[in-house]
């Protein structure tokens, strides 16, 4: 089942990432330019900041408590708390503070551009959307369906905002249209991820609160703050680049911030189903299949996206050179920087997951606090003083510190932690590799020297990376796991 719906869900991450490449590096650039790009990019990372605050974490109690509900009625009341509780919050909190603030709002989110402050209502309208899908796909990812609610949740919005570019492009809409169109796709999104959702299961209405509500509260009060935290990480850089410098620098930031989120595609594809199972996992205190999961998601992690990350890593100029945007090169150095924080950070494995759902899942929040904390301080010292490459070393000195309190973490609760010796061959592995390519330079193989196209090369020089990276893994005996699942679907078909 892991591997199956993983599958599914690395391919359609790939096609989203494709067309979001489409996006961000041709028709952003090409028909919006570099500061409505940046504008876009800007206002979409400020909605993913109030999310959290709406959905209050109550997508992730789905998940830790919904495997220990006992029957029908313990999971209607479950979900429809679920369902209702983001709206108090959004009726009571979030829109009475916007309204009653709004000049001091606008001021502080259109300092440097004053064209953001526009647009505000468009943050409220996506924030609010996007926390109430992530309701209904955790009920579906519950009860082990991931691949639609992945397609929706990865794949659409890219498609969304290819389609509408195209429109733009075409000058049958103008950019405030635009918004509206991006606006009301998200809420057709949600339309559809709703009425999945409830085909998969169907509540019952019940006005009763959880039996364990107290818990279940708690831990969403406690993910909700760690969520706002962990999403002012994902997005303060955005932001406070666009306070400090030029919104352009916004675009240039984000295409290398989106190259280098290539590295964690194999992971986002597997922890959509992996959450739910390591949560049933510690809800039935099975231990040593907790572990024996943490060290084979590590595992098979680090090896699949460490090819990924050769072969981004190893073609930048070229690709620089093909899409053309001179301009955006100069944020070259933040793919290097970002990509190694990527690498790290996937080579935990479920490691996350299993704070996350276990009863220590008070120490996401610290350590969201303390990511939150050393973000803004990194990027407020090093932005001003290196530019978007400051952002991104903020980036990795974070990334790097927080993941190695995790690891400690573990080790003491659990006397475990995701690494072992096919870690230390996955790293050999990738340098091995990397060094290899670099020593041999196979561009110059091919003979292009009058006009050298950047295609040719990255073509050749990714399918050398990838001959060589998986001979190799398959002799230091590191794909074991892959031919397994590999015998697997071949007996299903």
């Amino acid at each position: 089942m892991i591997a199956r719906q993983s599958f599914f869900n690395t391919v359609t991450i790939g096609l989203a990432f494709l067309i979001g490449a489409l996006n961000t590096i041709y028709f952003y650039p090409r028909y919006l330019g570099s500061e409505l790009q940046g504008l876009v990019v800007a206002l979409l990372a400020i909605s993913n900041l109030i999310q959290p605050i709406i959905s209050f974490g109550v997508q992730h109690s789905l998940i830790k408590f919904f495997s220990s509900c006992k029957n029908k009625i313990e999971k209607d009341s479950l979900f429809l708390f679920s369902m209702v509780f983001p709206i108090i919050i959004f009726l009571t909190i979030i829109l009475p503070l916007s309204l009653f603030f709004i000049d001091e709002i606008i001021e502080l989110i259109s300092a440097k551009n004053k064209i953001m402050g526009k647009y505000l209502f468009m943050i409220l309208a996506i924030s609010f959307s996007t926390a109430y899908f992530e309701v209904f796909y955790s009920w579906s990812r519950v009860n082990m369906k991931t691949i639609f609610g992945n397609f929706l949740k990865e794949f659409y919005p890219r498609a969304l905002v290819f389609s509408l570019l195209i429109i733009y492009a075409f000058n049958f809409i103008d950019f405030d249209l635009f918004v509206l169109l991006l606006i009301g796709g998200y809420y057709f999104r949600l339309l559809l991820m709703l009425v999945y959702s409830l085909n998969i299961y169907r509540p019952s209405l019940t006005f009763a609160l959880p039996n364990n509500f107290k818990k279940v509260f708690r831990y969403s009060l406690i993910i909700f703050l760690s969520g706002s935290a962990a999403s002012l990480i994902l997005d303060i850089d955005k932001s406070m680049i666009s306070n400090y410098l030029t919104i352009e620098n916004v675009a240039y930031y984000s295409v290398a911030i989106f190259i280098a989120a290539v590295i964690e595609i194999p992971g986002r594809a597997m922890f959509q189903i992996v959450n739910p199972i390591v949560a049933k996992l510690i809800n039935e205190n099975h231990n040593k299949r907790l572990i024996s999961l943490l060290k084979k998601t590590s595992n098979n992690l680090l090896l699949v996206s460490g090819l990924f990350f050769l072969i981004i890593i190893l073609n930048l100029n070229d690709f620089y050179v093909w899409s053309n945007l001179h301009e955006y090169k100069s944020a070259i150095e933040v793919v290097y920087i970002v990509s190694l924080a990527k690498l790290f950070s996937i080579s935990l494995g479920c490691l996350n997951n299993i704070i996350t759902n276990s009863k220590y899942y008070v120490y996401v929040f610290w350590f969201s606090i303390l990511s939150a904390f050393l973000a803004v301080f990194l990027n407020y010292y090093l932005i001003p003083l290196n530019g978007i490459i400051g952002a991104a070393l903020a980036t990795l000195i974070v990334v790097v510190l927080i993941n190695i309190g995790k690891l400690i973490l573990i080790q003491i609760k659990y006397k475990a932690n995701p690494y072992n010796f096919k870690t230390i061959l996955s790293v050999l592995l990738i340098g091995i590799v990397y060094f290899l390519i670099i020593t041999l330079k196979p561009e110059t193989f091919i003979d292009n020297t009058s006009d050298p196209n950047p295609i040719y090369n990255i073509s050749f020089r990714s399918f050398l990376i990838a001959g060589i990276y998986v001979l190799l893994a398959y002799f230091f005996g590191l794909t074991k796991d892959f031919q397994e699942a590999i015998s697997r679907f071949r007996q299903k078909g």
